[in-house]
């Protein structure tokens, strides 16, 4: 059975105000849709895009939005929270191999950001569904070069 964020648990949930530059980089994702769902684009065909989101502790990879049906894996532990475009803030802790499938329909899509909150790296496999009901968002041409 695929696993969405709808059955994990979460340490912190709540709608306390987010701080300042916060809700400034929410709003520019907003004015702005960012396609970029990883901090790098490892492969791309005409089926999927495969990300990967690598972040330090303390470091934070700011708000992005998913319109495509995809899956993420956690590679390693971790704990990291998550500001939701709902104005909630979730935390969360992840284990290696843990693997969560999401899947939107048309003119569905979630935005959302993530801080790494724990003491070690906090690192992410994404796989996006090139075929999915929503047409994918653009991204940079600098990204897909890179991969």
């Amino acid at each position: 059975m695929a696993l969405s964020m709808k059955e994990k648990s979460s340490l912190r949930h709540d709608k306390t105000p987010w701080p300042d530059a916060i809700a400034a980089d929410f709003e520019r994702e907003r004015r702005n849709p960012n396609g970029c769902v990883g901090n790098a684009l490892i492969s791309e065909s005409d089926k999927v895009r495969v990300w990967t989101i690598r972040l330090r502790p303390g470091e934070r990879f700011g708000f992005h939005r998913h319109v495509l049906n995809y899956f993420w894996s956690a590679i390693n532990a971790g704990k990291g929270r998550q500001h939701l475009m709902d104005g909630t803030t979730v935390e969360y802790t992840y284990q290696p191999g843990e693997t969560r499938h999401e899947s939107y329909g048309p003119g569905e899509f979630k935005v959302h950001d993530l801080e790494n909150i724990g003491d070690t790296d906090l690192v992410f496999m994404t796989v996006e569904f090139l075929d999915s009901p929503n047409k994918p968002l653009a991204i940079p041409d600098t990204v897909r070069r890179a991969a």
